[in-house]
């Protein structure tokens, strides 16, 4: 059986989660996912992921004037788990 369809929302906490350093700028969510409109999505994502308080969205300028947004673990080096691409969480 073929796996369900992850959503633009989720593609983007994914590569936020295993790209930490990296972040993502609108040109970049636009190649990877196809999502057009990035600052509506990070303000969902924003709103999922910093409910709880355990992750940070932050918002960073380019040298070239780009934005680039980040997700920040606010519990570095103690999470004993980590989630698979459709937002289901494992152990480490």
């Amino acid at each position: 059986m073929p796996l369900a369809p992850v959503s633009k929302r989720r593609q983007v906490i994914n590569f936020l989660t295993n790209h930490p350093d990296k972040g993502l700028t609108i040109a970049e969510a636009k190649n990877k996912f196809g999502i057009s409109n990035l600052a509506s999505t990070m303000r969902g994502v924003k709103n999922q992921v910093e409910a709880f308080g355990n992750w940070e969205i932050t918002k960073v300028r380019t040298p070239r004037n780009k934005v680039r947004y980040f997700m920040n673990d606010t519990h570095p080096g103690t999470r004993t788990y980590g989630f698979d691409r459709e937002g289901n969480r494992y152990m480490i």
